[in-house]
């Protein structure tokens, strides 16, 4: 395994943030990793990064104790949090060499730009830039040391659509190469299309952790919704897919030929996320 969480655990004072959680990620996995805010999901990350040692249990990471040997860790993996952390009066190709003499290594910084689509900007200081912009920074100084492991905490915050869709299909090709990943994001479209595997952290325990279609068929709603011409207009009825009068009642709507639309509506994660948390999405 290239993650390993066993019953880690972690206090503010009084307050329990992650408590006794145990987890595995598998090479070429990603992971979501998902929760409302104060759940326990930035804490975890920074027991698995080594910026915070657990108060029990134990991480490996590429099978080293992540506590006792930092630097081993450090070295093969990529980190993009959400908070920036760039060197606003340097350039993009500053700041992007400047990682890449610490981890001391040669790499092809136009390359890397244009992979994320800054080519344009690469002589800018990062204070001139938007929001969205410095978070592909973020992104691509994660790529500086090519990780065998990447920490991605909502990558996609700030962007448009178009440069969204650009930061997924790298994540998709890192994958591709054998790179574990390990995703947070309140983004649940995102975590359903990229994630092998989703496990939801509600105050400091992991309550579910499954494949995104175990869990929508499991706690999700499937309806058949059906939209009939009425005299004053339009009518929708939605039918439960599971519910035992649904094929009844689907056929003698079928046999009115005054239905407009009928379509099906999957489960959501959205859906599962309010379930597991009793809480809805943090916007």
């Amino acid at each position: 395994m290239i993650i390993e969480a066993e019953g880690i655990t972690y206090s503010y004072g009084d307050l329990v943030a992650v408590d006794h959680i145990s987890f595995e990620v598998d090479k070429g996995e990603i992971i979501g990793f998902l929760g409302p805010n104060g759940a326990g999901k930035s804490t975890t990350v920074k027991m698995l990064t080594g910026q915070l040692n657990p108060h029990e249990g134990h991480v490996r990471v590429l099978g080293h104790d992540v506590a006792k040997e930092p630097k081993a860790v450090h070295e093969r993996i990529g980190v993009c949090f959400e908070e920036k952390n760039l060197y606003p009066r340097l350039s993009i190709r500053e700041n992007l060499q400047f990682f890449a003499d610490l981890f001391d290594v040669e790499i092809d910084i136009d390359a890397l730009l244009k992979k994320v689509d800054l080519i344009k900007w690469a002589d800018d200081k990062v204070e001139t830039l938007s929001k969205g912009m410095q978070q592909r920074v973020m992104f691509a100084r994660a790529l500086i040391n090519d990780p065998d492991v990447l920490f991605l905490d909502e990558p996609t915050d700030g962007l448009d659509p178009i440069s969204a869709d650009s930061i997924r299909k790298i994540i998709l090709a890192e994958k591709s190469k054998g790179k574990t990943i390990f995703l947070t994001t309140h983004n649940m479209s995102e975590a359903d299309m990229l994630s092998d595997r989703l496990a939801f952290i509600n105050e400091g325990r992991i309550v579910a952790l499954d494949t995104p279609e175990n869990l929508k068929l499991r706690l999700g709603k499937r309806m058949l919704k059906v939209k009939v011409r009425t005299e004053k207009g339009f009518k929708e009825e939605s039918l439960p897919l599971d519910h035992k009068d649904t094929p009844d009642r689907a056929k003698e709507l079928l046999e009115n030929r005054n239905i407009a639309t009928i379509h099906t509506q999957e489960a959501t994660l959205d859906e599962v996320f309010i379930k597991l948390t009793g809480r809805k999405l943090e916007q």
